[in-house]
């Protein structure tokens, strides 16, 4: 979901920082397009590391040794 949400929020920061020619007094939506992207970024970053950490999977293996059952 991360990695999903991630790549939405660099979509919508490209638009408003390249698509979008509007110019508002109150607000820059070129920065506010940056700062989307970079949390887009960021947050597919972190999504990634964490799907890769996830997969990782520790098997234990609960037969008996031989010298356990001898005794």
């Amino acid at each position: 979901m991360s990695i999903g949400f991630g790549i939405f929020l660099f979509v919508v920061g490209a638009v408003l920082a390249f698509a979008l020619n509007v110019g508002l007094d109150w607000i820059d939506l070129t920065l506010v397009g940056y700062l989307l992207m970079g949390a887009g970024a960021v947050t597919t970053i972190i999504g990634i590391v964490l799907f890769s950490r996830r997969r990782t999977t520790v098997v234990h293996d609960e037969t008996p040794h031989r010298d356990e059952v001898d005794r």
